[in-house]
């Protein structure tokens, strides 16, 4: 008998001991409501960022080439800075590029002297879909001459620099009209999301 009041009175202690403890946690959290879930230390770690950069590339696809840029007083624009720079975010490459959350076409100023051509179109104009309705294959060739689906192109001189990480036979491109340099079309490359200027050179 003695043993079983000694039983009883050591879970007496321990209720009391927890019922303290649960009532100074009870008034830490603000009365009656218990710490909601949303005060984890993960929630914290991460905030959402309204506006943050998604990046470049990784299967983005733009969903319109880019704008066109008035036209100059002058006949041509000058040439670019000779150490112009196109990484305008940390990942960002150095090549021109598509910004994946508002489509801007990074590089593309239109009117560049470098691109002007003499006799534009000189091997007609690429008759295949244009725009994001169709993804191309690349099937092999280089910069001087690639082809997708029977049609073939050339980099642009250029921005042959802006291509030496493209794969020349695995790579998914789609072809954009350039609204600024008669002759040319825009490659964008959905891997990389960087694009070139690139030239028509038939089927």
């Amino acid at each position: 008998m003695k043993k079983l009041l000694m039983f009883f009175g050591f879970l007496t202690i321990l209720l009391l001991a927890n019922l303290g403890a649960f009532a100074q946690g009870h008034e830490e959290h603000g009365g009656g409501h218990p710490a909601p879930a949303a005060h984890a230390p993960a929630q914290h770690a991460a905030p959402a960022q309204h506006g943050a950069e998604h990046g470049v590339g990784g299967g983005h696809i733009p969903a319109r080439g880019p704008e066109r840029t008035p036209a100059p007083a002058h006949a041509a624009a000058p040439h670019p800075p000779e150490h112009q720079t196109y990484r305008d975010a940390e990942g960002h490459p150095e090549a021109p590029h598509v910004h994946a959350e508002n489509d801007r076409w990074v590089g593309h100023a239109g009117h560049d002297a470098r691109y002007h051509l003499d006799h534009p179109w000189e091997h007609g104009r690429f008759t295949g879909p244009i725009g994001r309705s169709h993804i191309w294959r690349l099937a092999g060739g280089n910069p001087q001459r690639f082809g997708i689906g029977g049609f073939f192109f050339q980099v642009a001189s250029p921005d042959i620099g802006f291509v030496t990480d493209w794969g020349w036979d695995s790579d998914d491109i789609v072809i954009y009209d350039d609204p600024d340099d008669p002759g040319y079309y825009l490659a964008y490359n959905v891997r990389l999301g960087t694009y070139v200027h690139v030239l028509y050179l038939g089927a």
